[in-house]
């Protein structure tokens, strides 16, 4: 069984990685619109908090974590209106 958790692990750590390399792209994604001041920043911003809820759902970040991103975001975007 310890030979498998080690499999498991290593499949997990994979897809943890993928998912947080996504939301380092959807971050900067954000960002930049929001100091181009884009017309789709609002949008993308949504997705980007949608895509960190899923994250915190599946315990992929914590929840707390999550919050200050989310937050971040929110204060950054609405700073630029």
């Amino acid at each position: 069984s310890a030979k498998k958790r080690i499999i498991t692990n290593e499949k997990r750590r994979i897809r943890n990685n993928a998912y947080k390399s996504k939301l380092k792209t959807l971050t900067k994604k954000v960002s930049s619109e929001i100091e181009s001041k884009a017309k789709t920043a609002e949008e993308t911003l949504r997705v980007t908090t949608k895509y960190i809820d899923k994250l915190a759902a599946k315990g992929i970040l914590h929840k707390n974590t999550a919050a200050r991103k989310k937050s971040s975001l929110v204060l950054a975007f609405n700073a630029s209106k």
